[in-house]
């Protein structure tokens, strides 16, 4: 019986996958209920290189989604998931050993509708850290994170999933809409930061430590309205830079 399902959306991936897929590995072995209660599913999104390859070759289920949307390739791999619990991650990140374990005990609680794990950095300078200082207040006031982002698969059906017509931003568009159904049963978010996923830092590495700051107002004109993601800086930005 599956347990707990983990999506891992990828474009081009090959380089980086492996690494997550290992971290992903040692997670499985520390679950409760065994490695083979944790279904992973790739949803490739188009790519030209091994990415599918490599997945199926570690034993992933491979989505194949043509369309190239970050919120159309999570909705993919979440269509073949057949856990009662699904997350979801990139696939440049690395998780937890501990990961499932704590996204099922949190969820074990009626009165969580989901979260995420939150993130600490691969490398750390003073732009990076100024960076996530940033949003750290944003994630204390509304309890919204990155990393493993987790909720029931019930609530992921009523809330329609993820918002296809966006660029970027899908992800926190996605978490409100959470938080919003929550609100109306008398649940609330939550962050396991005990199994913070670690973060690559390969966008800060292409472009710069502080080039979030020259970002500001595309990402919040895209974070407000979709239509205002599908800007050609952003589409070159999300989806041509690898």
């Amino acid at each position: 019986m599956k347990h707990l399902s983990l999506i891992i959306p990828a474009f081009n991936e090959a380089r980086l996958l492996p690494r997550l897929l290992d971290t992903v590995d040692t997670a499985r072995a520390r679950f409760t209920h065994g490695p083979d209660a944790v279904e992973v599913i790739v949803a490739d999104n188009s790519s030209t290189d091994a990415t599918a390859a490599i997945a199926a070759a570690r034993g992933c289920r491979v989505a194949s989604v043509s369309k190239r949307m970050i919120g159309s390739a999570r909705n993919g791999g979440a269509a073949l998931a057949t856990a009662p619990i699904l997350s979801f991650t990139d696939a440049d990140m690395q998780i937890h050993p501990e990961t499932f374990n704590a996204i099922e005990r949190a969820l074990d609680d009626p009165r969580i509708i989901g979260g995420a794990t939150g993130v600490t950095m691969e490398r750390w300078s003073a732009g990076i850290a100024v960076t996530y200082s940033l949003f750290v207040p944003l994630v204390w006031l509304t309890r919204f994170d990155t990393g493993v982002v987790f909720c029931r698969r019930d609530d992921f059906a009523a809330i329609g999933g993820y918002d296809e017509t966006r660029h970027f931003a899908e992800d926190v568009d996605f978490v409100w809409k959470l938080l919003r159904r929550g609100w109306s049963r008398g649940q609330r978010l939550t962050r396991l930061r005990p199994v913070k996923a670690i973060a690559s830092t390969r966008k800060f590495d292409r472009h710069g430590d502080w080039h979030y700051f020259t970002m500001m107002p595309m990402l919040l004109a895209g974070t407000l309205r979709a239509r205002a993601g599908d800007a050609p800086a952003a589409r070159r930005y999300w989806y041509d830079d690898r």
